[in-house]
């Protein structure tokens, strides 16, 4: 399965690691490494993520990484990678969701 990232995943990417290098660029490499690590072994796995709580919709999940939540789809063929963010965020209280419901 191959696994793409949304255009607003890649920025959410961006923005923390440049929060991040702010303290140290060696962790905020080390943390991109991790999130792109593990969108990788989604190919080869693609539902090892949780169902989104704030979601009823099957086909969307997440995983977490250092306490940050990886959310994407699964759509045929592909797994497409929505959003990062941190996980005390409140993704229910969002009037945008990452996935676009509203």
């Amino acid at each position: 399965m191959k696994v793409e990232w949304s255009d607003c995943a890649r920025d959410d990417l961006d923005d923390l690691v440049c929060y991040i290098s702010r303290d140290s660029a060696f962790y905020a490499r080390r943390f991109a490494e991790r999130v792109v690590l593990a969108t990788r072994r989604l190919q080869a796995f693609p539902e090892s993520g949780r169902m989104i709580p704030e979601s009823e919709n099957k086909t969307l999940r997440e995983i977490i990484v250092q306490g940050y939540r990886v959310m994407y789809r699964l759509e045929p063929g592909r797994v497409l990678v929505l959003a990062v963010m941190h996980g005390s965020r409140d993704v229910g209280g969002m009037a945008d969701k990452p996935w676009g419901e509203n």
